[in-house]
């Protein structure tokens, strides 16, 4: 683990492998641009059950992630049938909101999009985001470390 600027602190990437679906590409022939967001929802999706969070359990809470700016860095196309790996760290600062960076990343090392996310977890009562998002994550994970806790 590791320090980000303003005092926020970085955990090691969590990685998941995806293969380009040939449904995913436009007629150029690379991968759609929505798709970049659909990976970066799969793997963020992927830490949280990594961490033993479940969608279940978000909803017996009270609360559910929501997703507030997202900024993609487009690099490199992809093609059908190119292997990647979609890396997500969550970066916590002490407000209601926290940072959410991801790479796409081909096996040779070619980095093909970088995502960057703001992101806060929703009350779904109160609808407002919780004060502190980092302290409910830490209660649900049966382990905290993919978090960076």
């Amino acid at each position: 683990m590791g320090i980000f600027g303003g005092g926020q602190v970085v955990a090691e990437s969590f990685s998941v492998p995806v293969t380009v679906r040939g449904y995913e590409t436009d007629v150029q022939g690379h991968l759609n641009q929505s798709v970049y967001l659909q990976y970066g929802e799969h793997a963020r999706w992927s830490l949280l059950q990594a961490a033993g969070v479940r969608q279940a359990d978000l909803m017996a809470k009270g609360v559910g992630p929501v997703t507030l700016e997202t900024t993609i860095r487009y690099r490199r196309e992809l093609h059908a049938g190119d292997e990647i790996e979609v890396t997500c760290s969550f970066l916590w600062g002490e407000g209601r909101t926290f940072r959410v960076e991801q790479t796409i990343r081909k096996t040779d090392g070619t980095v093909a999009a970088e995502i960057t996310a703001v992101a806060g977890l929703l009350d779904l009562g109160a609808r407002k985001l919780v004060a502190d998002p980092r302290a409910y994550f830490r209660a649900l994970a049966s382990d905290p470390t993919p978090f960076g806790m």
